[in-house]
Protein backbone atom coordinates (compact mmCIF):
# COMPACT_ATOMS: atom_id res chain seq x y z
CA UNK A 1 0.00 0.00 0.00
CA UNK A 2 1.40 3.30 -0.72
CA UNK A 3 -0.71 4.90 2.06
CA UNK A 4 -0.39 8.71 2.68
CA UNK A 5 2.31 8.77 -0.70
CA UNK A 6 -0.49 10.59 -2.93
CA UNK A 7 -0.14 14.23 -3.52
CA UNK A 8 -3.64 15.86 -4.90
CA UNK A 9 -3.39 18.95 -7.63
CA UNK A 10 -7.13 19.82 -8.09
CA UNK A 11 -10.61 18.55 -7.07
CA UNK A 12 -13.51 19.61 -6.06
CA UNK A 13 -14.67 16.09 -4.39
CA UNK A 14 -15.93 15.60 -1.09
CA UNK A 15 -13.02 14.55 1.25
CA UNK A 16 -14.70 11.02 1.81
CA UNK A 17 -14.98 10.44 -2.12
CA UNK A 18 -11.50 11.59 -2.29
CA UNK A 19 -10.09 8.77 0.45
CA UNK A 20 -11.98 6.58 -1.93
CA UNK A 21 -10.25 7.73 -5.33
CA UNK A 22 -6.68 7.55 -3.14
CA UNK A 23 -7.59 3.85 -1.50
CA UNK A 24 -8.54 2.71 -5.21
CA UNK A 25 -5.57 3.37 -6.59
CA UNK A 26 -3.59 2.38 -4.03
CA UNK A 27 -5.48 -0.68 -4.23
CA UNK A 28 -4.80 -0.86 -8.01
CA UNK A 29 -1.01 -0.28 -7.63
CA UNK A 30 -1.02 -3.51 -5.41
CA UNK A 31 -2.59 -5.41 -8.27
CA UNK A 32 -0.35 -3.93 -10.95
CA UNK A 33 2.73 -2.66 -11.95
CA UNK A 34 3.23 1.15 -12.53
CA UNK A 35 3.70 0.57 -16.44
CA UNK A 36 -0.11 -1.13 -16.82
CA UNK A 37 -1.77 2.64 -16.92
CA UNK A 38 -4.63 1.22 -19.04
CA UNK A 39 -5.23 -1.55 -16.24
CA UNK A 40 -4.81 0.87 -13.39
CA UNK A 41 -7.50 3.09 -15.62
CA UNK A 42 -10.37 0.91 -15.91
CA UNK A 43 -9.96 -0.79 -12.48
CA UNK A 44 -10.33 2.48 -10.77
CA UNK A 45 -13.19 3.41 -13.17
CA UNK A 46 -14.85 0.18 -12.81
CA UNK A 47 -14.99 0.44 -9.30
CA UNK A 48 -16.00 4.12 -8.91
CA UNK A 49 -18.98 3.19 -11.00
CA UNK A 50 -19.87 0.53 -9.06
CA UNK A 51 -20.14 2.29 -5.88
CA UNK A 52 -20.80 6.03 -7.06
CA UNK A 53 -22.63 5.42 -10.03
CA UNK A 54 -22.01 5.28 -14.07
CA UNK A 55 -20.47 7.80 -16.24
CA UNK A 56 -16.61 7.85 -14.33
CA UNK A 57 -13.87 8.62 -16.69
CA UNK A 58 -10.56 8.05 -15.66
CA UNK A 59 -7.25 8.69 -17.15
CA UNK A 60 -3.62 7.26 -15.91
CA UNK A 61 0.12 8.59 -16.88
CA UNK A 62 3.87 10.29 -16.30
CA UNK A 63 2.76 12.62 -18.65
CA UNK A 64 -0.59 14.19 -20.41
CA UNK A 65 -2.74 17.06 -20.72
CA UNK A 66 -6.44 17.30 -19.99
CA UNK A 67 -9.48 19.68 -20.47
CA UNK A 68 -13.16 18.26 -19.34
CA UNK A 69 -16.47 19.17 -18.51
CA UNK A 70 -17.14 17.13 -15.43
CA UNK A 71 -19.90 17.52 -12.67
CA UNK A 72 -19.92 19.39 -9.61
CA UNK A 73 -17.94 17.63 -7.20
CA UNK A 74 -16.82 14.67 -8.87
CA UNK A 75 -13.48 15.68 -10.09
CA UNK A 76 -9.76 15.00 -8.61
CA UNK A 77 -6.30 14.99 -10.59
CA UNK A 78 -3.68 13.28 -7.48
CA UNK A 79 -0.27 12.32 -8.22
CA UNK A 80 0.72 8.78 -6.73
CA UNK A 81 4.29 7.06 -7.48
CA UNK A 82 5.22 8.02 -10.43
CA UNK A 83 1.74 8.21 -12.35
CA UNK A 84 -0.72 10.79 -12.84
CA UNK A 85 -4.61 10.19 -11.94
CA UNK A 86 -7.75 12.24 -13.16
CA UNK A 87 -10.57 10.96 -12.54
CA UNK A 88 -13.97 12.31 -13.09
CA UNK A 89 -17.34 12.11 -13.66
CA UNK A 90 -18.32 13.83 -17.55
CA UNK A 91 -20.68 15.98 -17.79
CA UNK A 92 -22.25 17.82 -21.22
CA UNK A 93 -21.49 21.28 -21.18
CA UNK A 94 -24.59 24.34 -21.29
CA UNK A 95 -24.26 24.48 -24.96
CA UNK A 96 -24.91 20.86 -26.14
CA UNK A 97 -27.79 20.44 -23.46
CA UNK A 98 -29.53 23.75 -24.95
CA UNK A 99 -28.38 22.50 -28.43
CA UNK A 100 -29.48 18.71 -27.39
CA UNK A 101 -32.66 18.61 -29.87
CA UNK A 102 -31.44 20.26 -33.28
CA UNK A 103 -33.88 22.42 -35.16
CA UNK A 104 -35.73 20.61 -38.25
CA UNK A 105 -36.59 23.40 -40.85
CA UNK A 106 -39.66 22.97 -42.96
CA UNK A 107 -39.27 22.27 -46.18
CA UNK A 108 -42.09 23.70 -49.07
CA UNK A 109 -42.78 21.34 -51.12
Amino acid sequence: MLEGKAVIGETDMLQTMQQDALDLAAKALDFFDVTEATEIARFIKKEFDRTHGPGWQCIVGTDFGSFVTHCYGCFIYFRIASLAILLFKGSAGPEAQANQFPVLESVKA
